[in-house]
């Protein structure tokens, strides 16, 4: 199993990585959601800003303390609040709006976005086992990532044949949903680390 001491190196690389595949998706998502008029898109893309956000503080604290990185953590859980909170924006718009977004366009940019998020989390994948929490909490964002993609790839086939506003809401709560408990589930186990380990990686 890594430590956070013999995972520098190679984390980072693979970090850098995914954090430009993830500006990528954002830039992507924020026009396509802002031509079509999606609230799923938008959330989306809100995500893949986070994601950004989150790969380049785990690049940059991965070298800190036990102590640091345990506060560092905690701000991740924040920042992976961000696309809940501009989901629920969305649908509010939506909701008054009550225009549908274009199913296809839809469809082609949650394929397009599920190509990155996959290998975003191949790439995070081979840290998940690492004991240091912000990496954890960089793959539980690519994972939930691809689980959003599906869904809203769903929305965008059930809107074929349905065309509604509503399957872009349910699928944009949803995306608020899942990055709730991804930030509850970081926030926890940054509180659970323990400060000894700073001592036996100094002892080390």
């Amino acid at each position: 199993m890594f430590s956070s001491t013999t995972l520098n190196s190679r984390a980072r690389r693979i970090v850098a990585v995914v954090a430009c595949l993830n500006l990528l998706g954002f830039v992507v998502e924020l026009v396509s959601a802002t031509v079509i008029g999606s609230a799923s898109l938008f959330a989306d893309a809100a995500d893949f800003l986070e994601d950004t956000l989150i790969n380049l503080l785990v690049l940059t604290a991965l070298g800190w303390s036990v102590t640091s990185r345990r506060k560092a953590s905690i701000g991740l859980a924040g920042l992976i609040l961000i696309p809940a909170l501009a989901a629920f924006g969305t649908v509010v718009w939506k909701i008054f709006s009550g225009q549908p977004p274009e199913p296809w366009s839809l469809s082609a940019v949650a394929v397009f976005a599920m190509a990155i998020n996959v290998a975003s989390a191949a790439l995070l994948m081979r840290l998940r086992s690492a004991e240091v929490t912000l990496v954890r909490g960089a793959w539980l964002a690519a994972r939930n990532d691809v689980l959003a993609n599906i869904l809203i790839l769903a929305a965008g086939v059930v809107t074929v044949f349905w065309f509604s506003v509503w399957p872009d809401i349910v699928v944009g709560l949803i995306i608020a949903a899942i990055n709730v408990t991804a930030a509850k589930e970081v926030y926890e186990q940054a509180r659970a680390d323990d400060p000894q380990l700073e001592l036996e990686e100094t002892a080390d």
